[in-house]
C-alpha cells in the first residue's frame, strides 16, 4: 500500500444490527468478548497495525455498547432503521469526506479474524489491478449456509449465490464469500443506490454491488486467503466456537 495514499482510504465497519439469535437487549453482539477481547476492537486493532487510521463505525443497536469501547480514534455514523447490510454501508460511506479513494467494508461481527497481513494483501491487489471492487474469498471444507463464488471458466466471478438460491451443481462449490471488501469510492457512490430491495425482507445486500460491477463489466479482483479459521458469529455457540478457535 502506498503511504501516501492511505489518508484516503476508509474502512466502514457494519455494527448497527440486532444479531437477534444473541438474545442479548443491552450489548450489541460485536462488542462480545472473543479470546478476551471485544471483537469489534480486534477488527480496528488489525486495521490500525495495517496501516488504516481512517475508520468509521457504523452503529445502531445497542450503540452505546458499541461506542464505549473506543476513544475519540474511530468516527460513528448512525443507521436509524435496520434496512440490510447495503443501506447500512450507505450510511456510513456518505459520511465520509469526498477525497476518499477507497473504502474497505466489513461485517463486524465476522471481521475479527483478518489480519494485518491480509488487509495489506487486498489493498496491494485493489490498488495495482486499479480495481473497482475486491473481495477476499475462502474454501472451507463444508460450505453450507454460505454465499457461493460462482466463476466462469476463465476464472472471472460472475456472482454469489446464496444457499438458497443455489442449484445443487452450485451447492458443490467451496469456495465462499466471507465478506471482506474494497471498493473505489466513485464504483460505489455510483451504483449503491441502485442496489434493489429484497422482496422477501424489504432489506438492502451489499452483496447486490458485486453482481451490479459483474453487469456493468467493472474491474473485479479476489484475494482467496488460506490458513484462518474464519467463523462468522450468530448465536451464542458460534461465540463459543469463535473462542476456541481463536485460542487454537
Amino acid at each position: 500500500m502506498d503511504d501516501h495514499n492511505a489518508d484516503t482510504i476508509w474502512a466502514v465497519i457494519l455494527a448497527a444490527g440486532k444479531g437477534t439469535r444473541m438474545n442479548s437487549h443491552s450489548t450489541n453482539k460485536v462488542a462480545m468478548k472473543v479470546a478476551g477481547v471485544p471483537m469489534l476492537v480486534r477488527t480496528v486493532q488489525n486495521l490500525q497495525q495495517s496501516g488504516i487510521n481512517n475508520i468509521c463505525i457504523v452503529v445502531g443497536f445497542a450503540k452505546e455498547s458499541v461506542m464505549n469501547l473506543f476513544d475519540n480514534s474511530v468516527h460513528f455514523a448512525q443507521q436509524g432503521e435496520q434496512l440490510g447490510t447495503g443501506h447500512a454501508a450507505k450510511v456510513g460511506v456518505d459520511s465520509l469526506p469526498e477525497n476518499t479513494t477507497d473504502i474497505i467494508v466489513l461485517y463486524g461481527d465476522d471481521s475479527y479474524i483478518y489480519t494485518p497481513d491480509i488487509y495489506k494483501k487486498l489493498l496491494t491487489i485493489h490498488q495495482t489491478q486499479k480495481a473497482d471492487l475486491s473481495f477476499i474469498t475462502l474454501t472451507v471444507d463444508n460450505p453450507t449456509g454460505l454465499g457461493r463464488i460462482v466463476r466462469d471458466s476463465t476464472g472471472n466471478v460472475i456472482g454469489i449465490v446464496e444457499e438458497k438460491d443455489a442449484t445443487d451443481e452450485q451447492k458443490k462449490i467451496t469456495e465462499i464469500n466471507p465478506a471482506c471488501y474494497i471498493f473505489s469510492y466513485s464504483f460505489f457512490k455510483e451504483y449503491i443506490d441502485t442496489v434493489p430491495k429484497s422482496p422477501v425482507t424489504g432489506e438492502y445486500y451489499l452483496t447486490s454491488l458485486i453482481e451490479i460491477a459483474v453487469q456493468e463489466h467493472a474491474r473485479i479482483e479476489t484475494y482467496t486467503v488460506t490458513g484462518i479459521n474464519w467463523r462468522g458469529i450468530n448465536t451464542p455457540e458460534e461465540l463459543q466456537q469463535a473462542d476456541t478457535l481463536m485460542q487454537s
